[in-house]
Formats: C-alpha cells, sequence, structure tokens
C-alpha cells in the first residue's frame, strides 16, 4: 500500500476517523489570487491533482464539501464537474460545518477542515483534523494538527486526500479499480 503523506501515528490516528471533508477554496484549493476579467468576472485556476484526489475521496464514500465565504460561479463549476458540494457566500464556515456534520449523525472528531486564513479559525479549532496548507497565514497554520508542504493551489488539498485515503486503508482498493477499467 502507498505511504501516507506522514507516519505520524496521532494524524494518522486522526485521518483514518473522516467521514467529512470540508475545504476552504481561496488559498487552499486555489493559490488565494482572484482575477477578474474585462466585463468584471472572477476567473479562479484549481489544481487538477486536487481535483482527483476530491474525486477519490468522494469514490470512497466520505463526503467532501466547498465551503467560501465568496460567492462564486467558478468554484459552483469546479463542484459540479467532480460532483462534490460546494457551499459559496458562506457567512458562518463553523456554523455550516455543524450542520453538515449534524445531518450526518456524526461527531466533530470525524470531520477534517483545510483552511489558510483567519476566516477558518474558528471551524479548525473544533474539527478532529484541522489541516493547513503550506503557504497559510500563521495566526491559523499555529492552529492546525497537520501542515501539508505544497502551498494552496499547487496540490496541498490532493496531500490531505492522500493522508485520509492512506490512513483509512482505502487506497489499494481504490488504485485497483481504476486499474481494472473503472475509472478515476
Amino acid at each position: 500500500m502507498p505511504a501516507a503523506p506522514t507516519r505520524d501515528p496521532a494524524i494518522l490516528s486522526r485521518a483514518a476517523r473522516i467521514r467529512l471533508a470540508c475545504f476552504d477554496v481561496d488559498g487552499t484549493l486555489t493559490d488565494g489570487r482572484i482575477h477578474f476579467d474585462a466585463a468584471g468576472g472572477e476567473t479562479k485556476s484549481f489544481h487538477v491533482h486536487d481535483g482527483m484526489g476530491l474525486s477519490l475521496l468522494r469514490k470512497a464514500g466520505i463526503r467532501v464539501t466547498l465551503v467560501t465565504a465568496r460567492a462564486s460561479a467558478a468554484v459552483e463549476r469546479r463542484a459540479r464537474e467532480l460532483r462534490i458540494e460546494a457551499h459559496c457566500a458562506v457567512a458562518d464556515k463553523f456554523a455550516l460545518v455543524d450542520q453538515l456534520r449534524s445531518e450526518m449523525g456524526i461527531g466533530m472528531d470525524e470531520v477534517a477542515f483545510m483552511g489558510d486564513d483567519l476566516p477558518d479559525l474558528a471551524v479548525m479549532r473544533a474539527v478532529g483534523l484541522a489541516v493547513a496548507p503550506g503557504n497559510a497565514h500563521p495566526w491559523t497554520a499555529r492552529d492546525a494538527h497537520w501542515h501539508t508542504v505544497a502551498h494552496g493551489g499547487e496540490g496541498a488539498a490532493r496531500e490531505l486526500c492522500d493522508l485520509l485515503l492512506a490512513a483509512q486503508g482505502l487506497v489499494d482498493g481504490l488504485l485497483k479499480a481504476i486499474v481494472d477499467g473503472r475509472g478515476a
């Protein structure tokens, strides 16, 4: 079985319990830059490795949701492509994540959240596995249980996805399904 991105037993134990994986968007799934076109439309760049990781989590039965404070057609489109949830224009990320986990009948210890800045701090302090990308703001990063090597928008989310899949023993089954032609 491929190795998890960490060998820390405390992190692996936390990751093994996760049933809901939530991701901030700007600065986590993107590099944090916001681009506007001449017509005032907003564009974002997403890394394909992150998208693959999010899809693998979904296929493995882990609920995946994007949580962003900004209204964004680009985020909604990306979520549709990956067949995952997106919650945009969220004023209180903690309240949303708490509602989602309550609907699932799980505890906060079964929730992972990846965030990079102060709007993510309250939820990161409450979940079972709080993760910060390599370039997270230090005030937020210090409250994370684990930090990725990659920066936001450059594969950080994939590192978390790989950690969850490896810690839960799901990698070999997913790889076999891909090799056997059942897709990624």
